[in-house]
């Protein structure tokens, strides 16, 4: 069978990505699950997390984000049997690509799918579910009341942010970058049947960035959110286009409020002392989001799968509603890995 994999470079060169035929092990795991793949999610690859780990190889499986249905069960396996509809998605070290045609994985890595959920939908949507449920629960500890600010709620992760804080009675604030993303935020409205906007206030940063402090600021009374979940930071003046669209970091401390949350997806921030101090005069915090950790390390386990139920299962009932992908064919999967590694696609998913 045939899977897709990335050649890193060693200077720094794009990465490769080819197809390459692969096997599995005869032998089944006692706590492994034989599964053939039906949709399985592309997203880009960090290589400089995987030469952190010290996981870089010469070919490095691409795909984990995987939606099929179970072929083979170990004799220790307790959780799921043969014909179930599951999803889930493989550990940074796995062996396999999620585009193979059968993969083994733990048992304890997935979990039931909703027979009324689409192996494309859950496959495109599930690791920016993941992101948005870590960064709003388990860091921020979002609440019903408090006030949230997300930079470019239209993106796939932005999206599933506003739909998942709307739903927990959050009052979400979001920027847009361009004017057509300005339309479809403005025009964002629940599925339960109430009227209300799941935005209380679109900023369209793409008109004047400048504007983001005064408008979050009289959107509150002056107080600041309670939650800020950045795309990205300015942590200098940039000239470039695209950064111009990204905040500044002291505008971001500046529209956090007394007891804020601001999480961040930006690896290299760095912080001068008076914006140190100006979060310890606001007792404000600062966390990394890397949705990785789940994967990396076991000491959550029962609450990972907690959360993967619970976001299939908002999924499954129109909650979250991913922004949909047209799922292409294994044979293009190479262009499609490509054209999201250079950012210029968010997401991309392929069917099998």
């Amino acid at each position: 069978m045939k899977g897709l994999y990335c050649r890193a470079s060693a200077s720094d060169a794009e990465p490769e990505f080819v197809i390459q035929d692969t096997k599995l092990p005869e032998a089944l795991g006692s706590h492994q699950v034989r599964v053939q793949v039906k949709a399985c999610g592309l997203s880009p690859l960090d290589l400089k997390l995987l030469g952190d780990m010290g996981m870089l190889r010469d070919l490095i499986p691409v795909g984990r984000e995987i939606a099929g249905v179970v072929l083979q069960v170990g004799d220790k396996v307790s959780f799921f049997q043969t014909d179930d509809e599951v999803i889930g998605i493989l550990p940074l070290d796995s062996p396999c690509s999620g585009l193979c045609d059968t993969i083994d994985i733990d048992e304890h890595l997935l979990v039931q799918k909703p027979e009324k959920l689409s192996s494309v939908c859950v496959a495109g949507g599930l690791r920016d579910g993941l992101c948005a449920y870590t960064a709003l629960h388990t860091h921020a500890h979002m609440a019903a009341g408090h006030t949230l600010l997300v930079m470019d709620g239209a993106s796939s992760f932005g999206l599933m942010c506003v739909q998942l804080a709307s739903y927990h009675g959050v009052k979400v604030l979001t920027t847009s970058h361009t004017p057509q993303t300005h339309t479809f935020l403005e025009q964002l409205r629940p599925s339960v049947g109430v009227q209300d906007p799941l935005v209380a206030k679109v900023i369209p940063v793409y008109k004047d960035s400048s504007d983001l402090l005064s408008v979050v600021l009289e959107e509150t009374g002056g107080l600041g959110v309670d939650i800020i979940i950045d795309s990205g930071v300015r942590l200098q003046e940039e000239s470039s286009e695209g950064m111009k669209l990204l905040p500044h970091k002291h505008d971001i401390i500046s529209v956090l409020g007394v007891g804020g949350h601001w999480v961040t997806s930006h690896k290299d921030l760095q912080l001068d002392p008076p914006d140190c101090r100006l979060l310890h005069l606001k007792s404000a915090s600062v966390t990394f989001l890397n949705s990785e950790v789940w994967t990396m390390s076991s000491a959550q386990q029962g609450r990972y799968l907690h959360i993967l139920k619970d976001i299939v299962e908002k999924m499954s009932t129109g909650v979250l509603r991913p922004q949909p992908e047209e799922a292409v064919p294994l044979y293009e999967a190479t262009v499609a890995m490509e054209t999201v590694q250079r950012q210029q696609k968010k997401k991309a998913v392929v069917q099998l």
